[in-house]
């Protein structure tokens, strides 16, 4: 009848067994069980994903990227959890970061002075740049 699998003893035998919160439902013949079809949830563009765990990575909060994404930091730590994804531990160093439009960009590294002291990565974001600067604690 169907080639769907019974999520409990993985038999293709089933039948439909009515409609359940607009989806179809099925009964295993084998065992009994009734299931649904997989829900068709909304996925989320895996650039968004990759740029999570970079941030998540460069030692950016959850509730940061929340806020630069767009993206709940609940997906977010969904995602850490899922990929496996450890951040260093950063005891010395501490990430600032600026969004900057490409013109605003041009002008921080027209001053010397911006280049000097920290490390630093820029990133995509959209039509926007992200600066990211780690920065030394200060020892006093």
């Amino acid at each position: 009848m169907s080639q769907l699998r019974c999520p409990k003893c993985e038999s293709m035998e089933a039948t439909k067994s009515g409609i359940v919160g607009g989806r179809q439902r099925y009964k295993c013949r084998n065992c009994g069980y009734h299931y649904s079809v997989a829900k068709a949830g909304k996925e989320t563009n895996p650039y968004y994903v990759i740029k999570a765990l970079q941030l998540y990575i460069e030692g950016v909060s959850y509730r940061e990227i929340e806020r630069l994404l767009g993206v709940s930091h609940v997906s977010v730590m969904n995602w850490v959890k899922k990929y496996g994804v450890k951040a260093p531990r950063q005891p010395d160093y501490h990430p600032t970061y600026k969004i900057l439009n490409q013109k605003e960009l041009a002008e921080f590294f027209q001053h010397p002075e911006n280049l000097k002291g920290s490390g630093m990565m820029i990133t995509e974001l959209g039509d926007k740049y992200m600066l990211i600067k780690w920065e030394r604690f200060r020892q006093g």
